[in-house]
């Protein structure tokens, strides 16, 4: 059990990345929009008719407009809240800042592709990376049609949303193995204003709501005085790191999922040898956990808004399987894993 809080806490707080590495030894409810800045693809006389084009007018937004907002995560009637500060120097570069407001000091800078993470009990440090992991997705600013396959993206209709015109796009899974998102964007700037994690049956796990909205000419003043900062020591991991082979085998994943790395590692809180693998279809990552064990535990699982944190110990091996996925899709994870042919014994430390 105290396996599957941390790695909950770990899928929660800190980018899975960052933490294998770090562990290898060697509110204002309004939007304020600048007159001057011109909005592109569309505008607002212009209207965005096919879900494909909003968000493809999302991702374009995303990447090309100075920004700076507030939103909040709800789960479990729980609210985080977060402020996220987004800009592009005159060089192209992005420049962000994503602050959790909350409890103890937890924010994500990012110049380019340097990403740093500053954490409770942790000293400061860096990865190279182009993806700030945090609440809102990172593909909904790169290539959303990447997500066709797994996923219809479905135009539903417009609402109201912080006082402006939204539009209401759904990206819905083609299966029962995963939820679906619902995004509702700014019709005037295509940016996000609301999204929820939803089941099939439309049933509401954990909402991010937008309370405040600035668009500016130029990069806030916080990120210029980003540039100039100097960011901690970039971890150095090493090659092949993320790419080790493991004693054991996922057999079955829903359809899209593809390994994204692999590692062996000791967790610091508790210095136990862990095996890892990540997996992902584009819009959701699924992280998978596993451990010798001298007990037999039947299947045990935590949910935190959308995200479940699935434990079971059953033929030597102790299974973790964490992800915004429903819990049968975790459970069903967790009994394909076998250990590989060449690797008849379990897991040693």
């Amino acid at each position: 059990m105290k396996l599957l809080v941390l790695c909950l806490l770990v899928a929660i707080s800190s980018p899975a990345l960052a933490e294998e590495a770090k562990n290898n030894p060697s509110s204002t409810n309004s939007l304020k929009t600048n007159p001057v800045v011109n909005i592109s693809p569309a505008a607002n006389d212009n209207p965005v008719e096919s879900a494909d084009a909003w968000l493809k007018r999302l991702s374009h937004s995303l990447n090309t407009l100075n920004f700076s907002t507030s939103f909040v995560v709800v789960k479990n009637n729980h609210a985080e809240p977060y402020h996220w500060f987004h800009g592009i120097n005159k060089k192209g570069e992005k420049l962000e800042i994503l602050s959790l407001l909350n409890g103890a000091r937890r924010d994500v800078l990012r110049k380019d592709n340097v990403i740093s993470y500053i954490e409770p009990e942790l000293p400061p440090y860096s990865i190279l990376s182009t993806a700030l992991r945090g609440p809102i997705p990172n593909v909904l600013s790169g290539k959303i049609e990447s997500l066709a396959a797994a996923y219809n993206f479905n135009l539903v209709g417009k609402s109201r949303i912080l006082g402006r015109i939204s539009q209401l796009i759904r990206i819905v899974s083609k299966d029962s193995d995963r939820y679906s998102y619902w995004l509702w964007l700014d019709q005037k700037t295509g940016l996000l204003l609301k999204m929820a994690v939803a089941t099939r049956k439309g049933q509401l796990l954990e909402q991010v709501q937008f309370t405040h909205l600035e668009i500016s000419e130029n990069p806030a003043e916080s990120l210029q005085q980003l540039q100039s900062t100097e960011l901690p020591k970039i971890l150095e991991i090493p090659k092949g790191y993320q790419k080790q082979k493991l004693q054991w085998q996922v057999n079955w994943l829903p359809e899209g999922f593809v390994q994204m790395n692999s590692n062996r590692h000791h967790i610091s809180a508790t210095k136990q040898l862990v095996e890892f693998a990540l997996f992902s279809d584009g819009l959701v990552d699924v992280s998978v956990y596993v451990t010798p064990s001298k007990e037999e535990r039947a299947v045990d699982f935590v949910m935190d808004g959308a995200t479940v944190a699935l434990n079971q110990a059953i033929k030597g091996i102790e299974v973790s399987v964490v992800g915004k996925i429903p819990s049968q899709t975790a459970k069903r994870i967790a009994d394909s894993i076998s250990l590989q042919a060449t690797a008849p014994q379990p897991i040693k430390p």
